[in-house]
C-alpha cells in the first residue's frame, strides 16, 4: 500500500533528480503547491493536478495508479463514501468575457502568497455598490489561483441583500460538507460549528468563497483562522468591524474596459458594423456609468437585436426617465440590484438617499445633505455615512460624497414616487435658497471690502476668512452655479442680483472660469433689468461685459470689436444717467477690450477717462483697474521703462492706501506679476526674480490658481534669462502642473510654458 501523499511524491521527484522549480517548471504546478504537497499541508491534490506531476516525472502506467491513489487517501471521507463535495457548493461559473480589474485581481493574488500553514489564513473583503462585478471578480480570482489551493474551492451564497440573509450556522452547515465532514459529526452549536470549520481548513488549502455577505455579525463566525488556505468575501458594505482583513474597493470601469467588455459581449462585428459605432459605443459606455452589469445589459440587448446599432441603443439610454427601465434583461436589471441595496435602508436614511437626487452636482457635502433633510450636520453625516456603507454612495476625499450617475437616476425615480410633489419642492427651495445664501456669504467675505458691513453668518459652514470663503466657492461651484440657474429660471430676481454683486471680486481672481462668469452675469444682467433699481441694471450690464470679454480673450479676441461696442453702449446709458462709477467701469471694459483689438491709442483714453471718473468717485478698484489698464497698454506698445515705472507706481499707492479690500488686493496681485512681466521683457531678470519671488508666496497664501500658474510663468522665464535653468524648469513645471490641474484663463499661456520648457530642454 501507498503511503501518504506527499512523502511518496518527494520520493519520486528525487529519484527523478529534480529539484522542486524544475518539477514546477515542467509541470506548470507552483513551486508553493509542490512544496505544500511535499511538507503534508496539503495531503490530497485534484486529479488534474496529479496528472500533470506524473507526466512530469516521466511515470509509467502503476507509478500513476500509485501516486493517484495517494492522492485520493489523503482527502477527506464521510462515513460511509468517499469525498465528494456537492456540486452546490462549487464556483459560479465563470465569464469568458471578463474584463479588467487587473489591479484588483493582482491584490488578490499577492495576497493568496502570503498564505503559509503556520500563520493566519489571508482574508479579503471585496466590496463595492450593486453592479460592480463583485462576484466575477471574487470567481475569476478562483480561478486564476486555482493551482495554489489544490485541496478546492468552496462557495456559498450568503444572500446578503435577501429579506432574510442565511444564517452564519447554516453558512457553518454547508461550509463543513463542502470541506468533507460527515454530517453526522456536525456540531448543533453555532459557536461549535465554527471551531470545527477552523480546524478543518487549518489541515488543507482551501479557496473559500464567501459571496454577497449581508454584515459583519454573519461572516465572522465563518472565518478560518490559521492554515494555508485563503478566504474571499463579497459585499455591498466595507465589513469595516472585520479586523485584519484586506479591503478591495470596486469602482466602475475605465472608458477603455467598457469600451472592450461591451465589444464582448455585443460582438466586435456589430460594434463596427456603421459609421460613427466607434464614438456611439463610448457614448453608451458612458450612459452606463462604466457599471459591468449595465454594460453587460447593454451589449446583450444589441446582440439580440440584428436590427440596431450602437446609436440605436445611445438614443434610448439617452432618455434619463427611461435608461433605468432600458437596463433590464429577462429577470436581471440594474434597477432592480439597487433596490435590494434601498430596501436595506432605514426610512431616515431612505429619504436622505432620495432627496440627495435633488442635489444638483454629483459631488456633494455634508451641509447640503443636511439642509435637504433638516437634519444635525452630524446626523446627516451618519445617514451619508451609511448610504456608501451600502455602496449608494462613495466618498470622494475627507468630507466629500459621490453619486454614481445610474444610482442617482434611481435616487430620483424613489423620489417622485415616494414623496409628494410638495415636499419635493419645498426641499428643493430650501436647498437653493441656502446655496444662494452661503455663496452670497462667501463672496462678501472673500470681496473683504473696508466699507461694507460684515456679513451675516449662515451656520453649517465656516466663512469667516477669504480663503475658507474661496475653499467652499470652489468645492460647491457646480451647485451654487445650479441653484442660481433655478433662482433664474424662477425669477427670484433679488437673490441672483446680489449673489452676482457679491461675487464680483472672486470671479476676478478666477478668470479661469470664464465661461461660467459669461452665464453668471448674464443671469444677473437679465434679474437687474426686472428690478426698480436702473443704476443696479448698469452695474450688471458692466459686469456682463467684463466677462464678455473676459471670455472672447480667452478665445483669442475673435470678438473684440463687438465687446468694446457693447461696453461703450453701457457708458453712454450710465453718463445719461448721471453714474461716474459705472460709466468709469464701462470705460475699462471698453479699453480692455481695444488693447485686445490691437486700438491702443483708444485703449490709453479710454483707461485714462476711467481712472479720472473712478478718482474723483473714490472708487479705489477701478481706479487701479484704469492705472494697471494703463500701464499694460504701455508695454503693449514697447514704451516698457514707462510702463514699469508706472506699475511700481500702483504697487506704491496701494501701500500707502492699505487696504485689504480684494479688488485692491487684486489690483496688486496684477501689478506685480505684470511688472515682473515687464522687468522680464526689458531682459532685467534679476530684477524679475526680486518683484515674483514675494509675489509667489502671496499668491499661494491667497490660493488663487491663476496667478500661481501665472508667476511661476514669470519667475521660469526669469531665471531661464540669466541662465539658472534648473530653477526655471522647476518653476515652468509647477506653472504647468497648476494650469492643467485647475484649468487657466488664457490657452496660449500653458502653450508658451509648455514650449519655453521644451527650448530649456533642448538647449541642456
Amino acid at each position: 500500500m501507498t503511503g501518504p501523499f506527499g512523502p511518496h511524491l518527494r520520493s519520486l521527484r528525487q529519484a527523478a533528480q529534480l529539484t522542486i522549480e524544475e518539477l514546477s517548471h515542467t509541470s506548470g504546478v507552483s513551486v508553493r503547491a509542490i512544496g505544500d504537497m511535499e511538507r503534508g499541508v496539503s495531503r490530497g491534490p485534484q486529479r488534474r493536478t496529479v496528472q500533470a506531476l506524473a507526466e512530469a516525472l516521466g511515470l509509467d502506467a502503476e507509478q500513476q495508479a500509485e501516486l493517484a491513489d495517494a492522492a485520493r487517501a489523503g482527502r477527506p471521507r464521510t462515513a460511509d463514501q468517499p469525498s465528494r463535495r456537492p456540486s452546490s457548493y462549487g464556483l459560479p461559473r465563470g465569464l469568458t468575457d471578463f474584463v479588467g480589474r487587473a489591479p484588483e485581481l493582482g491584490a488578490l493574488c499577492d495576497l493568496a502568497r502570503t498564505a503559509s500553514a503556520d500563520g493566519p489564513v489571508p482574508v479579503a473583503v471585496v466590496h463595492g455598490a450593486a453592479g460592480l462585478g463583485k462576484t466575477s471578480c471574487a470567481v475569476r480570482a478562483a480561478e486564476l489561483l486555482a493551482e495554489e489551493f489544490p485541496d478546492g474551492q468552496v462557495y456559498v451564497d450568503l444572500r446578503g441583500v435577501d429579506p432574510e440573509p442565511m444564517a452564519a450556522t447554516e453558512a457553518l452547515r454547508r461550509l463543513l460538507l463542502a470541506v468533507g465532514l460527515d454530517p453526522r459529526a456536525i456540531a448543533d452549536d453555532e459557536q461549535e460549528r465554527a471551531g470545527q470549520l477552523r480546524a478543518a481548513l487549518s489541515e488543507r488549502r482551501f479557496l473559500v468563497v464567501l459571496d454577497n455577505a449581508a454584515d459583519e455579525a454573519q461572516v465572522r463566525p465563518l472565518l478560518p483562522g490559521e492554515g494555508a488556505g485563503m478566504t474571499i468575501v463579497t459585499s455591498r458594505r466595507a465589513l469595516g468591524g472585520l479586523d485584519d482583513v484586506a479591503r478591495i474597493a470596486l469602482a466602475p470601469l475605465s472608458r477603455e474596459e467598457s469600451a472592450e467588455l461591451l465589444r464582448a459581449v455585443s460582438g466586435d462585428v456589430r460594434t463596427e458594423a456603421a459609421p460613427g459605432d466607434s464614438v456611439e459605443a463610448v457614448r453608451v459606455a458612458q450612459l452606463c456609468g462604466h457599471l459591468p452589469l449595465a454594460l453587460r445589459i447593454a451589449g446583450t440587448r444589441l446582440a439580440s437585436r440584428p436590427g440596431w446599432t450602437m446609436r440605436h441603443l445611445a438614443e434610448r439610454l439617452s432618455d434619463e426617465d427611461r435608461r433605468l427601465a432600458n437596463l433590464a434583461v429577462g429577470d436581471v436589471g440594474v434597477e432592480a440590484a439597487f433596490a435590494l441595496s434601498y430596501l436595506a435602508l432605514s426610512e431616515r436614511d431612505k429619504r436622505c438617499f432620495r432627496r440627495l437626487a435633488l442635489v444638483p452636482a454629483v459631488v456633494l457635502g455634508v451641509p447640503v445633505a443636511a439642509v435637504l433633510t433638516e437634519a444635525d450636520p452630524y446626523d446627516a453625516e451618519d445617514e451619508l455615512d451609511h448610504l456608501v456603507e451600502l455602496g449608494l454612495l462613495q466618498h470622494e476625499g475627507v468630507d466629500r460624497y459621490r453619486f454614481h450617475d445610474l444610482i442617482r437616476l434611481y435616487a430620483g425615480q424613489r423620489l417622485r414616487e415616494e414623496e409628494t410633489a410638495g415636499d419635493r419642492a419645498a426641499a428643493e427651495r430650501r436647498m437653493t435658497d441656502w446655496l444662494l445664501e452661503t455663496a452670497t456669504v462667501a463672496g462678501r467675505v472673500f470681496e473683504a471690502d473696508d466699507d461694507a458691513p460684515p456679513p451675516p453668518r449662515t451656520g453649517l459652514v465656516a466663512l469667516s476668512t477669504p480663503t475658507e470663503a474661496r475653499v467652499w466657492l470652489e468645492a460647491e461651484q457646480e451647485t451654487w452655479l445650479a441653484a442660481l440657474r433655478l433662482a433664474a429660471a424662477a425669477e427670484r430676481d433679488e437673490q441672483v442680483a446680489e449673489l452676482g454683486e457679491a461675487l464680483r471680486w472672486y470671479a476676478g481672481d478666477n478668470q479661469q472660469w470664464c465661461r461660467e462668469w459669461l452665464e453668471v452675469f448674464g443671469l444677473t444682467r437679465a434679474a437687474a433689468a426686472r428690478l426698480p433699481d436702473r443704476r443696479r441694471e448698469l452695474w450688471h450690464m458692466n459686469r456682463y461685459a467684463w466677462a464678455f470679454t473676459t471670455a472672447d480673450t480667452a478665445q483669442g479676441g475673435t470678438r473684440a470689436r463687438e465687446a468694446a461696442e457693447q461696453a461703450m453702449a453701457v457708458h453712454e446709458l450710465a453718463a445719461s444717467a448721471g453714474a461716474v462709477r459705472e460709466q468709469a467701469d464701462a470705460l475699462c471694459n471698453a479699453a480692455e477690450a481695444w488693447r485686445i483689438y490691437l486700438d491702443h491709442d483708444q485703449a490709453l483714453q479710454a483707461y485714462a477717462r476711467g481712472r479720472e471718473l473712478a478718482e474723483a468717485d473714490g472708487y479705489h478698484g477701478t481706479f487701479y483697474w484704469a492705472s494697471n489698464g494703463l500701464a499694460a497698454t504701455l508695454v503693449d506698445l514697447d514704451r516698457r521703462d514707462e510702463a514699469i515705472e508706472a506699475y511700481r507706481d500702483v504697487l506704491r499707492s496701494i501701500d500707502e492706501l492699505g487696504s485689504a479690500s480684494a479688488a485692491v488686493q487684486h489690483a496688486r496681485m496684477f501689478a506685480q506679476a505684470s511688472l515682473a512681466g515687464a522687468l522680464c521683457f526689458a531682459q532685467r531678470f534679476e530684477e524679475a526674480v526680486e518683484v515674483a519671488e514675494p509675489a509667489l508666496a502671496e499668491s499661494v497664501e491667497r490660493g488663487s490658481s491663476w496667478w500661481i500658474s501665472l508667476m511661476h510663468w514669470v519667475l521660469g522665464t526669469a531665471y531661464a534669462g540669466y541662465g539658472a535653468n534648473d530653477a526655471a524648469r522647476d518653476h515652468l513645471t509647477q506653472g504647468i502642473e497648476r494650469a492643467e490641474e485647475r484649468g487657466t484663463w488664457i490657452p496660449a499661456m500653458l502653450g508658451r510654458m509648455k514650449e519655453k520648457l521644451a527650448s530649456l530642454d533642448v538647449r541642456h
